[in-house]
């Protein structure tokens, strides 16, 4: 076998559209054998699900389901999966960021409870049941939990999920001990833990570089004033960090509400100030958005004065979100940060915003790991 995620990263190094990197390569292998072994995966039902899939008749242990892969920001976890979904030969598969994938999951809860007469019994095992059935294979980007709520369905959902002999892979930029750390009622959480440390197998990816970091370091993450420089630079930008990958149209539910994202690709969404401040959203729907994107591009930030009084708050609200998560953002604005808002009642909230603008361009703030934290 002469394809797979370990050829296809080979050849993108001996192309130099990728550096030589011995951690990725280590990573790619392990993938390589993930690959290898998936090669035209069907579900088996029964105990023995995983021995009659592999061939394997007698065999002590259990392969493990799956992989789990942590490691720091931009060390190339998300491309390297990417690799590996691309190329594996299972004809059910599904590749999703982590937080659209939760977001999913409660819209299927809620389905089952409005449905007519569906409202009784336990619809996690209904809602594994619909996933299995629609996805042999599971690959999620970015998997994290900040609430309560994702945190005490995910034990059981998983265990269900693997249950059913559905395959995941998952990036994270934290090892599972440190998922949902300090978050409340985590002993319920623990399950979960353990279900990914006994089920699938954990790696970490030791690269010392942060590839996302080095190829924004050479970007102006602010630009001002809006002109064709500016937004030719963010084409430029945003071409740069989806990295080829298909670019399409983003709809987030939020509370029966949908949010649309012009552009995203590979955990980078871009959008506009009036797509985003001149609608009525609200805390809810940013912080939807700050957990679904590593980056965000905005287009044209006006200055805002007491004709834009309600834009400029919800640009509060939604700047608080993004900082609060980590998020890279990369903008065109009509001023520099401090000139952006005309005086007036709002003026201290204000304040702090531009210290949040003006941190969110240094170089400390952009290498900090998407998510609460």
């Amino acid at each position: 076998m002469t394809d797979g995620p370990l050829f296809t990263y080979r050849d993108r190094v001996a192309n130099r559209e990728l550096r030589p990197d011995p951690a990725q390569e280590l990573l790619a292998e392990k993938l390589q054998g993930l690959h290898r072994v998936l090669n035209g995966y069907q579900p088996s039902s029964g105990h023995d699900g995983w021995k009659m899939r592999f061939g394997v008749t007698q065999r002590r242990e259990e392969p493990p389901q799956g992989v789990y892969i942590f490691g720091g920001v931009g060390g190339g976890k998300s491309m390297l999966m990417d690799l590996f979904f691309e190329h594996v030969n299972v004809e059910r598969k599904r590749r999703v960021h982590f937080h659209e994938f939760l977001q999913d999951v409660q819209n299927r809860f809620n389905e089952i409870r409005n449905a007519k007469g569906g409202g009784d019994g336990d619809p996690i095992p209904r809602v594994a049941e619909s996933l299995a059935d629609e996805a042999w294979l599971l690959c999620f980007d970015e998997l994290q939990v900040t609430n309560i709520k994702d945190a005490m369905i995910l034990g059981r959902l998983f265990e269900e999920l693997l249950a059913r002999d559905v395959v995941i892979v998952a990036t994270s930029n934290w090892p599972p001990q440190d998922l949902y750390q300090d978050g409340l009622q985590r002993d319920r959480f623990l399950r979960f833990i353990d279900l990914i440390s006994e089920k699938l197998d954990v790696l970490q990816l030791g690269s010392a570089a942060d590839y996302r970091l080095e190829r924004m370091r050479g970007m102006e993450v602010y630009h001002h004033p809006i002109d064709q420089g500016s937004k030719a630079a963010l084409d430029r930008y945003f071409a740069e960090l989806t990295d080829g990958r298909d670019v399409a149209a983003d709809l987030i539910e939020v509370k029966g509400r949908t949010i649309k994202i012009p552009a995203a690709a590979a955990g980078v969404g871009r959008t506009s100030f009036d797509d985003l401040c001149a609608e009525p959203l609200g805390p809810a729907d940013y912080l939807e958005i700050a957990e679904r994107y590593h980056t965000l591009l905005i287009d044209g930030i006006p200055r805002m004065g007491e004709e834009l009084k309600s834009e400029a708050v919800r640009f509060i609200t939604l700047i608080d979100a993004l900082y609060e998560n980590k998020v890279n953002l990369i903008c065109t604005a009509d001023a520099l940060p401090h000139e952006l808002y005309i005086k007036g009642e709002d003026a201290f909230e204000f304040e702090r915003l531009v210290s949040r603008l003006i941190e969110m361009q240094s170089e400390d703030y952009l290498a900090l790991p998407h998510g609460v934290g």
